[in-house]
């Protein structure tokens, strides 16, 4: 509902559509409730309307976060669906604009780097919304990616960038973003992984398939550049299984990636040593990347969890928008063809690796509530 007073309160619209924008508007939603009882009705009390774009609407890769993170359900949920980006961009604009027609928010609050965030954007623009962007400044500098282009436009077009490290801070300044716009605020992901780390390692997941702590390999691979061609796919399966005689691998399967399997008739050796399972929730997540002896991955969110935990990390990817991930120590890039040289000298290295990065610590939603309550 719109605030019945600027003055008493700060009215907000928080914006999800994807399964990594779940575990990053959580902790807001966290910081904004402890923020109004520590207020104790003295202004400004903040007020917010949560809208689901539907852009993920697999209930195993949706609904399952939202019961786990302890989001409430959405105020409003545009039913969006799958389809090409530019389908899947005009639906959300297309519902997005009587939402914020109607709330008459002070600011939309929008994550990450999807087609929601994006189109929403674009819509609070041109209503004269201000546009908050958490997680921005950062740049794979592909724009093959769509991700990028999310980025880039979102950036160019939002009235405050809320940036994870001092290298998204360079990025938006090379792009002539006046400094008054931006703000670092640490990452928002390290927010949710603090406050829910206790439950994950209590699942103890690991020990459910099986495995021994530090003595087995976490995969999650869904990119198309991965995925879609029968040769990278089959190649990297075969290293996995050549992988799972030293060390045992479990690969929770994105429903991409396990349709592309069936398509490529790809018949990987399954054991107890190799198993692919059904995709899992975020605290199963956690628990893996923690107790893992080593991630491959093509996720972002994996790449900072893995480096906070200072668990090694492979990252099937030519580039990423992460680079402090890599220069604290944690993370490196890898490729099909180097996959195996670069899996050889892991199990050279330490079991931990690398350093965290400044600012993740756990405060960042409640900085990003005081640069929105600020102005």
């Amino acid at each position: 509902m719109p605030s019945d007073s600027v003055m008493d309160s700060l009215n907000l619209i928080l914006v999800v559509g994807a399964r990594p924008n779940f575990m990053k508007i959580a902790p807001l939603i966290k910081a904004i409730g402890a923020h109004n009882n520590q207020a104790k009705n003295a202004p400004p009390r903040v007020r917010f309307t949560l809208v689901h774009t539907g852009q993920h609407y697999d209930g195993q890769m949706s609904d399952v976060f939202f019961r786990e993170l302890g989001i409430p359900q959405p105020d409003i949920n545009l039913g969006v669906g799958s389809g090409s980006h530019a389908a899947q961009t005009a639906g959300v604009m297309e519902g997005f604009e009587p939402v914020c027609q109607q709330v008459k928010p002070d600011w939309v609050v929008v994550v990450g780097d999807v087609n929601s965030t994006m189109a929403c954007t674009l819509v609070a623009a041109k209503l004269g919304i201000q546009v908050a962007h958490v997680e921005a400044g950062l740049r794979s500098f592909d724009r093959t990616m769509p991700e990028e282009i999310n980025r880039v436009v979102t950036d160019a077009i939002a009235d405050l960038l809320l940036t994870p490290s001092a290298d998204a801070d360079q990025n938006l300044q090379r792009e002539g973003v006046p400094a008054s716009r931006i703000r670092m605020v640490g990452n928002i992901m390290i927010d949710a992984l603090l406050h829910h780390l206790e439950a994950a390692r209590s699942r103890m997941t690991h020990r459910h398939f099986g495995l021994e702590e530090r003595r087995f390999a976490y995969v999650t691979l869904h990119r198309p550049s991965n995925v879609d061609g029968r040769e990278n796919l089959a190649a990297i399966l075969h290293e996995l299984e050549r992988l799972s005689h030293k060390l045992p691998v479990l690969f929770p399967v994105h429903p991409r990636t396990r349709q592309r399997i069936l398509d490529f008739g790809l018949n990987p050796r399954l054991s107890t040593a190799f198993q692919l399972i059904e995709p899992i929730g975020y605290l199963d997540s956690l628990c893996l990347t923690e107790r893992a002896r080593l991630v491959l991955t093509d996720s972002g969110g994996l790449q900072e969890e893995s480096t906070y935990f200072r668990t090694p990390c492979l990252t099937l990817r030519p580039n990423t928008e992460r680079p402090i991930t890599i220069e604290v120590g944690s993370n490196r890039l890898t490729t099909p063809q180097r996959l195996a040289a670069d899996l050889d000298e892991v199990f050279a290295q330490p079991e931990r690796l690398g350093q965290r990065p400044p600012l993740w610590d756990g405060q960042t939603a409640q900085r990003v509530l005081g640069h929105l309550i600020s102005g």
